[in-house]
């Protein structure tokens, strides 16, 4: 599967506060290949999430989520969130200039190519994957022509 190049995307959410007194919540972030649009009418795209991951159990609770498609210059971006064994996201959002979705709270990257906020559809269990099907409620283009960040046999890649 390393020789099937793909598009790399942060996605991201925000994991609501559990204690009503306490912080206001966390927001998680992780770098995913396995991402694609599914339909047009109505909007929807696919991610693929490593069964049990953070992402995985937050979404099964919480439906809102978006999505950033990394620019070819974001490379240590996806590079940073896609860090096996951290400890805290808190961490990694640091000096990543963002901004705040207004649906989903989710930070959308400034910079990046486009951005969906998403409403999880349906789930599927495919082996040690969760498939989130997400119905696309806002998207925007808030970054200049730039070309797409690829990855291809285990390395981030630009086009051209």
């Amino acid at each position: 599967m390393s020789r099937l190049a793909a598009g790399v995307v942060l996605m991201t959410a925000h994991e609501p506060q559990s204690d009503p007194d306490g912080p206001s919540g966390e927001d998680i972030g992780m770098t995913a290949t396995s991402f694609m649009s599914v339909s047009l009418d109505p909007p929807l795209v696919l991610v693929g999430l490593r069964e049990g991951s953070r992402m995985d159990d937050l979404l099964d609770d919480q439906p809102l989520w978006a999505v950033s498609f990394l620019s070819e210059k974001q490379s240590s971006v996806a590079s940073r969130f896609a860090m096996k064994n951290r400890i805290s996201d808190r961490l990694l959002f640091v000096d990543v200039p963002y901004v705040r979705g207004a649906v989903s709270g989710a930070p959308l990257l400034e910079g990046a190519l486009a951005t969906l906020e998403c409403r999880t559809e349906q789930r599927v269990t495919a082996g040690d994957h969760t498939l989130v099907i997400g119905r696309v409620l806002t998207s925007a283009q808030p970054g200049p022509e730039a070309g797409p960040l690829a990855y291809f046999r285990g390395r981030y890649r630009q086009l051209g």
